[in-house]
């Protein structure tokens, strides 16, 4: 998609496809026209999604949207909303960020509420699937000041709300995000998920499935290179032999695929813990997104490396899984931040 010049980042036959084939009921209950199937079976999707860089708005909406919508929406919302992310008629992604680091608590996009409804002011950055989106779910402050984690709220506002505007981003991997700016946009009662100002809580859960679900895709993006990587070292010839009969490079595959296992044991196990409804979820979706992009940024580099001259040409795609890499590894936290996040969660 990055030579199409298009804003939305993905192909729309693509998407189709994707919710013809159910894909996008996945997370959804039965009543609501899903399937059920839950979180590690769309995280094999997502790694197989990963694994081709196919873009669409699938994570977004039917993971990441249906997930907030199933943990913070009420039944009006639900039956609104679920059944047409279901059938792909609406986009719906969550605008978080404000800045250019992932920090939930330093929301200052300002709800202010006027009797019956709420005035939105402000900006979100690096929105998913912000150029296609038909619904945000914007986290917005009600009470308290930037920095604390209380006094946050969830509204539904609709893409064409009057006073909201969006702006295409143009990132390295080249999809469809957005900056959007609130000026004086108002939303009602109906549209706000949960009690105003104390939506913290129920955020950090739909970060964390949204972490976990990132984790996967990232598995699929490294466990490529990976794959990439181990054929040109079986057939590339140097000095009359291929080259992953040098003990250097050979030992290099080995570590590379140790660390992948390990990787892709965390991100599994965040998944089903989260299926699970363990008390853990928060400390698995931490270690996963930590783990997961540590490998990938190592092994992202060493694609690169190991190909070579052939790896930094355009012509080949090694470089586009090296900018996907990069974007994946900042959107919800990047290492550090779950690093710090664990030791925390664990009482350090």
């Amino acid at each position: 998609m990055r030579n199409e010049g298009t804003d939305i980042g993905f192909a729309e036959p693509t998407w189709s496809a994707m919710v013809e084939m159910g894909w996008t009921g996945i997370l959804v209950p039965e009543e609501y026209g899903g399937s059920d199937l839950g979180y590690l079976t769309f995280g094999l999707v997502l790694e197989e999604l990963g694994k081709q860089l196919a873009a669409s708005p699938l994570f977004a909406s039917a993971y990441v949207g249906a997930t907030a919508l199933l943990l913070a929406g009420t039944e009006a919302q639900k039956s609104s909303h679920l059944p047409r992310i279901v059938d792909g008629t609406e986009i719906v992604t969550l605008a978080v960020d404000e800045g250019p680091r992932h920090a939930p608590a330093r929301t200052a996009l300002e709800a202010k509420s006027e009797g019956g409804k709420h005035v939105l002011t402000g900006s979100k950055t690096l929105v998913l699937e912000g150029m296609s989106a038909t619904h945000f779910l914007v986290v917005a402050r009600s009470t308290g000041k930037v920095g604390e984690a209380q006094g946050l709220s969830l509204f539904i506002v609709p893409a064409d709300a009057a006073g909201l505007s969006r702006r295409a981003m143009k990132t390295m991997d080249s999809r469809g995000y957005a900056e959007l700016n609130f000026d004086g946009v108002e939303v009602s009662d109906a549209d706000l998920m949960g009690p105003a100002g104390q939506a913290g809580e129920v955020l950090d859960e739909i970060l964390d499935r949204a972490r976990a679900g990132i984790g996967a895709e990232m598995l699929g993006v490294g466990s490529q290179a990976f794959a990439m990587t181990l054929d040109y070292l079986k057939t590339r010839k140097q000095f009359g032999a291929v080259i992953g009969s040098f003990q250097a490079l050979g030992h290099r595959a080995a570590e590379l695929f140790a660390a992948m296992e390990l990787a892709r044991s965390c991100g599994e196990a965040a998944l089903q813990e989260i299926d699970a409804q363990s008390n853990s979820v928060a400390k698995a979706c931490s270690l996963s997104k930590a783990k997961v992009g540590d490998f990938l940024h190592t092994m992202s580099n060493q694609l690169i490396q190991i190909h070579g001259g052939i790896g930094m040409t355009d012509e080949f795609d090694a470089g586009l899984y090296l900018k996907r890499a990069r974007v994946l590894e900042t959107l919800y936290g990047n290492q550090s931040y779950h690093r710090d996040r664990y030791a925390r969660l664990l009482g350090f």
